[in-house]
Order: structure tokens, then C-alpha cells, then sequence
């Protein structure tokens, strides 16, 4: 019984000297972040962080600074190429839509629309932005609620007019 005791002690002391969590063993450690504008009358703001993952796939959270809802109800989000002010800046990847009682998404990023896939360094080289929308469809997908630019893209506040906002298609 003795002996049992000392074992059980030791596998406690031993177990709770671990550091690593299980979200430390899924990140490099590479990690970055981008402001997202508020660019409507829809008070929202936020920031996108991109971490690269063990594997190298590259994991996009989105979390949302303003009123959260108490009913099921999902912002789309879209990663597009150009920056958030050019008239031709079609959709690279379809992201995960951000719950408005969460105000927060997570996507695994995949292969983008031209068939590339991006690392972590590319990311931070890409000629990029972020738009969520209102909506998935009819009038109030045009209104972006916040955007701002990735990558090589200025992503300063001063850099930001939301009168440049361009609108994007609803097609993939």
C-alpha cells in the first residue's frame, strides 16, 4: 500500500510539472495579427490572428469587438486578394462565418481560389484583405461591417478610409 502511495505521488508531482498545454503542441509559435475597421454605421471592430500550426496549414481567428446577439445569426467573412480599396479584389478562401453570440470564428485555412497554398511567410508577403459582411446575401451583403488589410497590405489606422471601401461579388 505504501508503495502505491509513493507512486501515486510521484506520477501527481511529475504530471504537474508539465508546461506544455495541448494548444502549446498545436502552434509554432508563429503567430501575427491585423486590425479589422469598423467600415459601416454597424459599430464593430477587430482582429484577425493567424497562427501557424504544427502541420504548417495556417489557422485564421477572427474576433469581433461590439454587440453581441443572443439568437443564431453568422457575419461571413471572406479573405481576398488585393487590398480592401481595390475595385477588382476577388475572393482567395470563403472563411468560417463569425457567430454574433460569440463574435468570433476559427478557419483552418485551405487551398486558395488561384490553387496556391500559402505558408506562414507567404501570409505575411500576401497582397491581401478581410471583409465581413452583414449578411450571406440579398441588400445587406454589401454592407461590410469591418475590413482591413493582410500581409504586404498597410494595415495602419491612418491607412484606413472606409469611404474606399470597394464592395465584392458573392461568388466563389
Amino acid at each position: 500500500m505504501k508503495k502505491l502511495a509513493v507512486l501515486l505521488i510521484s506520477f501527481l508531482a511529475l504530471s504537474s510539472c508539465q508546461e506544455n498545454s495541448s494548444e502549446d503542441v498545436l502552434y509554432t509559435g508563429s503567430e501575427i495579427e491585423y486590425t479589422l475597421y469598423q467600415a459601416s454605421d454597424f459599430d464593430y471592430t477587430g482582429l484577425l490572428t493567424v497562427r501557424e500550426l504544427m502541420g504548417g496549414e495556417l489557422e485564421l481567428e477572427i474576433e469581433l469587438q461590439g454587440e453581441k446577439g443572443d439568437d443564431a445569426y453568422f457575419f461571413p467573412a471572406h479573405l481576398h486578394f488585393g487590398a480592401y480599396d481595390d475595385v477588382d479584389a476577388p475572393m482567395a478562401h470563403m472563411l468560417e462565418p463569425i457567430d454574433i453570440r460569440l463574435l468570433r470564428s476559427t478557419t483552418v485555412l485551405g487551398r486558395l481560389s488561384n490553387q496556391k497554398d500559402l505558408s506562414f511567410e507567404d501570409f505575411k508577403s500576401f497582397d491581401g484583405h478581410i471583409k465581413v459582411h452583414l449578411a450571406d446575401s440579398g441588400p445587406e451583403y454589401q454592407v461590410i461591417i469591418v475590413a482591413g488589410n493582410v500581409g504586404s497590405n498597410d494595415n495602419s489606422p491612418v491607412n484606413f478610409d472606409r469611404s474606399k471601401m470597394t464592395l465584392c461579388s458573392p461568388y466563389f
